[in-house]
């Protein structure tokens, strides 16, 4: 679709280039589509998904055998994972004590190179809960120490890049007092809570981990107790690094907000400045930050470049917002 909010957005970019993403169409129906190295498209979506306003296919994350998983949305609004294998066939899947309720299920948004799958569901009392899918259909679910039982509360693995080769999981909390932590899931389920100097205490505050490496260094933001958001990366040692990007707004829901990390670890993101505009981001290993904007990308509030996601040669992917609100896919080359 062309009209605001509708669009294209892609979401995760493999070691050959292929990208995996989605696009609104007219009607706001969302559906899957992969880019591959050639430019060539092709949609597809889940068995299943929903045909309203926002209901349909998200694939959110494609590993290097060209496999991607997601989750869809059906006629019920309920959510449920799937993967699709490079021949097309795709597996539909729901975890045990998944809710069957709008806005409940199965939210999957992960795949290492193995085809294992991590991701959260949300139980009949929309509580979160994380999850790790085996390449042979096993599931294990988890529950970090510190997550809290209300509705909304709970385990959460964002989509994206927060599982690695070796089965580790990044993961955040939301506790009792709705304020956010930073989770690492070793293979051998063990989970390690962490929290950046000077994330916030407040609601909705604290940290938020979006992806993690081979390496096991995590990447993603805290939000400090102005709501400024902040970069961070964790390695695996525990040596936590925070990094501002230069012309990050200081006020609140502005600043930096990294979103993904290669195997090499540079990083990849946006910046929100101080009139709401997005901006895009590469921080190298050295630390030294370079950003960019898509040409077309808007200069209003809400508008611009938003990265996701960047792959071991450092190609980037993600979306911009132009002047209408309409999204478009960017693929930003080395």
């Amino acid at each position: 679709g062309t009209g605001p909010g509708q669009g294209t957005i892609a979401f995760a970019i493999n070691p050959a280039g292929t990208i995996s993403g989605r696009y609104a169409d007219s009607g706001g129906a969302i559906h899957a589509i992969l880019r591959f190295p050639d430019g060539a498209i092709i949609s597809f979506d889940a068995p299943g998904a929903g045909t309203g306003p926002r209901q349909g296919t998200r694939p959110f994350s494609i590993n290097p055998t060209g496999t991607s998983a997601g989750y869809y949305s059906d006629a019920s609004n309920v959510f449920h994972g799937f993967l699709r294998t490079p021949d097309g066939v795709i597996t539909t899947f729901n975890i045990p004590g998944a809710g069957t309720g709008p806005g409940e299920g199965t939210f999957a948004g992960n795949i290492n190179p193995v085809g294992a799958i991590a991701g959260r569901y949300v139980d009949a009392s929309d509580v979160a809960h994380g999850f790790l899918r085996a390449p042979d259909g096993a599931i294990t679910t988890f529950d970090a120490p510190n997550a809290g039982t209300g509705p909304g509360q709970g385990t959460f693995v964002f989509t994206g890049y927060c599982l690695n080769p070796a089965g580790a999981i990044a993961a955040a909390s939301l506790d009792a007092s709705n304020v956010y932590h930073g989770v690492l899931r070793t293979p051998d389920g063990t989970m390690t809570t962490f929290d950046p100097p000077g994330a916030g205490t407040g609601p909705f505050q604290g940290t938020l981990p979006l992806g993690i490496n081979q390496a096991g260094t995590i990447e993603g933001d805290y939000v400090d107790a102005s709501d400024v958001n902040h970069g961070f990366l964790r390695t695996s040692d525990g040596t936590i690094t925070t990094f501002d990007v230069p012309g990050a707004g200081t006020g609140p829901f502005q600043g930096t907000s990294a979103q993904g990390i290669n195997a090499p670890g540079a990083v990849t993101g946006e910046y929100v400045d101080a009139s709401d505009v997005n901006h895009g981001f590469v921080r190298a290993l050295d630390g030294t930050i370079t950003t960019f904007d898509v040409p077309g990308a808007g200069t209003g509030p809400g508008q611009g470049t938003i990265p996701l996601s960047n792959n071991p040669v450092d190609a980037i992917t993600g979306y911009y917002i132009d002047a209408s609100n309409v999204t478009h896919g960017f693929l930003r080359t080395p």
